[in-house]
């Protein structure tokens, strides 16, 4: 059994040519752009792409949508709190009327008993 021969520079050099060989012949054996497969695979590609455009169009539309929802809920609760505040300050107000009337009537009364 003989032993391991280290390559040379001229095995070293045919090996490179031979990969590059190769390399071309694997390159020149792909069909070309004019090619039906090749035409129907990017026809497919082009639809996949299209119809993934058309999701994402309806996906955002759908969260506009949403956004549009939530804006409105949004506006109307705080119409909803600003009246809740009028209707809040006002009953205080009316309050504060009544109390005030209340007291005044009291003072009224002891001045008319004095007299």
């Amino acid at each position: 059994m003989s032993g391991f021969r280290e390559p040379g520079f001229a095995d070293r050099q045919k090996a490179a040519q031979d990969a590059r060989k190769n390399l071309l012949n694997k390159f020149k054996s792909q069909p070309g752009a004019d090619d039906p497969a090749v035409a129907a695979k990017r026809a497919e590609r082009e639809a996949l792409a299209a119809k993934r455009a058309e999701a994402k169009a309806v996906r955002e539309a759908e969260k506009a949508e949403q956004k549009r929802i939530a804006e409105e809920a949004a506006a109307a609760e705080a119409t909803r709190l600003a009246r809740e505040a009028e209707e809040a300050v006002a009953r205080a107000a009316e309050l504060e009327a009544e109390q005030k009337a209340k007291r005044d009537a009291r003072y009224a009364a002891r001045k008319a008993k004095r007299k």
